[in-house]
């Protein structure tokens, strides 16, 4: 029998995984390109980890420590793999894969505190406060629907106001079983008095999205991993600042000024090239003041905001943000470019960036994510947002 060669297999994989994500996007586009959802939507059900707040990215370092402890080497490819499980469900597999001297219970005793102790520096992520406001505002039942412990999530939200907002909170020690056990979901319809089938799922996991279509619900896709493919999802957005509230029957938006969203800021700190702007955690970039990546995977599209330099220099800049998805890697792409001024002498330069403001999503259809083109129109609107007081009030100075 004739051995195939690893590299031969390898790229076979590769392409293998290509072509998967590739037909799932022809697949929303499809779906996209109907404009009917053809769902009339009167509940909305969200996930915490990953929809609203930023905590895989603030505990990402948490278990990799632990591990270490132990002379054990993380693995990424299997943690992916149990990506959204409950921790119950991760314990044992860890225990297991890693052949640890504990028991599932004796490592959640050990490793808990550790997540604790980071999830209070995570932050919302884009479009959260401004999709439970809009919900809220205008009375329309959403709830909560975690697979972590009800414990943990009154941990995880109770410095950020969200509680009040919530018709429902559920975690997954409240029901037979977590996701992708449909249970959590159907739970929390019946406890908000709304047929399933008139419930919406926002979900940034495989087993979120498995959970809400056995529930029969329809679900919105926001992945945290883009290597896996979400073709079972009745969408698939890049961000929570991409949601059209009015494709499923619920209020529009209303709060974008002319052509532009104002956001929280999004503070990070890159290294500047050739117009691109690269995270390199060996040398210290792409980190926040908090020493947490300032950019987690849903910040994608055109953003506008200050730059500095290390020559301080303070610049009005728009920012392009994507991933390569056909890559082995999924790099991130940053494109930057100077709108107040000519940075052309700016050159392997620590860069110090607060985004203030959202133009718009990725122009996906025919191309790659990787390709990212900030247009004149978009400078247009960035320049003249700037100086209203929208975005005004997120004061450059303050951040640098």
């Amino acid at each position: 029998m004739e051995l195939i060669p690893l590299t031969t297999t390898i790229y076979v994989l590769q392409l293998f995984k290509i072509m998967t994500q590739l037909i799932c996007f022809l697949h929303f586009e499809n779906s996209m390109n109907n404009s009917e959802i053809n769902a009339q939507i009167s509940a909305v059900i969200l996930d915490l980890d990953g929809i609203l707040l930023n905590t895989e990215v603030a505990t990402k370092d948490v278990l990799k420590n632990f591990l270490g402890k132990y002379g054990k080497v993380l693995d990424m490819e299997k943690e992916d793999k149990r990506f959204g499980i409950t921790m119950k469900q991760a314990a044992v597999a860890i225990v297991k894969d890693y052949d640890l001297p504990l028991s599932p219970s004796q490592f959640l005793d050990e490793i808990t505190p550790m997540y604790k102790e980071r999830w209070p520096l995570a932050k919302p992520l884009p479009g959260a406060n401004r999709l439970i406001m809009h919900l809220y505002k205008h009375q329309l039942p959403f709830a909560l629907a975690s697979n972590s412990l009800s414990g943990n999530i009154e941990e995880k939200i109770s410095h950020r106001g969200w509680k009040e907002y919530f018709s429902v909170i559920l975690g997954c020690d409240q029901v037979k079983a977590g996701k992708p056990a449909p249970y959590i979901f159907e739970e929390a319809a019946k406890r908000m008095g709304i047929d399933a089938s008139c419930c919406l799922v926002i979900e940034d996991s495989l087993v979120g999205v498995e959970a809400a279509k056995a529930a029969k619900m329809k679900v919105v896709a926001v992945p945290s991993l883009e290597s896996q493919a979400y073709c079972d999802a009745d969408l698939v957005l890049n961000s929570l600042l991409e949601f059209q509230p009015e494709l499923w029957g619920l209020e529009p938006f209303d709060d974008w000024v002319n052509n532009a969203l104002p956001v929280d800021s999004i503070c990070f700190e890159c290294l500047y090239r050739n117009g691109c702007l690269f995270e390199s955690a060996a040398m210290g970039y792409g980190k926040s003041d908090d020493g947490i990546s300032g950019l987690p995977t849903q910040v994608s599209g055109i953003y506008f905001g200050w730059a500095k330099s290390d020559d301080d220099e303070i610049f009005k800049v728009v920012t392009g943000i994507g991933l390569s998805c056909y890559s082995s890697t999924e790099k991130r792409k940053i494109q930057l470019c100077v709108i107040d001024g000519d940075g052309d002498h700016i050159y392997d330069q620590h860069m110090q960036i607060v985004l203030v403001g959202y133009i718009r999503g990725l122009n996906t259809k025919g191309n790659t994510s990787r390709d990212i083109e900030i247009l004149e129109e978009d400078k247009s609107i960035a320049e003249a947002s700037l100086d209203l007081p929208e975005f005004a009030h997120h004061s450059s100075l303050a951040f640098f």
